[in-house]
């Protein structure tokens, strides 16, 4: 197994971007009722935190199928360590009532292309 430290060197040193984030996978953790029940104190959360530029991207995930809603859902923060993320993910409604848990990865993002055009003038922004 390598160490995390010596293979974002290594990506670097690539000329990757090594940008670093931090995934949480997060599931209902019981009934659908007490999902509900957070979700309103889980998205001012969410607001909150992307105001202050903690949150990356969050939503739902489909089944295996891609034509369903599971109830999974991925969170990307923005955060100094895993310890900071693991705040973050722990203050979330969610995970505080115990509605829904969740498991905290590291992300390196090394490759890929991010599209964003605003409107100026109409207020429009589309990411692609």
């Amino acid at each position: 197994m390598v160490a995390w430290a010596d293979y974002k060197k290594e990506a670097k040193s690539r000329g990757a971007l090594a940008l670093e984030l931090y995934a949480a996978v997060t599931t209902p953790a019981g009934a659908p009722e007490a999902v509900k029940a957070s979700l309103a104190d889980h998205l001012a959360y969410q607001a909150t935190l992307e105001r202050a530029g903690s949150l990356a991207f969050a939503g739902p995930m489909s089944d295996e199928s891609g034509d369903n809603m599971q109830g999974m859902g991925l969170i990307i923060y923005r955060a100094a360590d895993m310890d900071a993320a693991r705040a973050l993910a722990d203050a979330d409604p969610m995970h505080k009532s115990g509605a829904r848990v969740y498991v905290l990865r590291r992300w390196m993002i090394n490759e890929g292309s991010l599209t964003v055009s605003v409107g100026l003038s109409t207020n429009h922004a589309t990411l692609t």
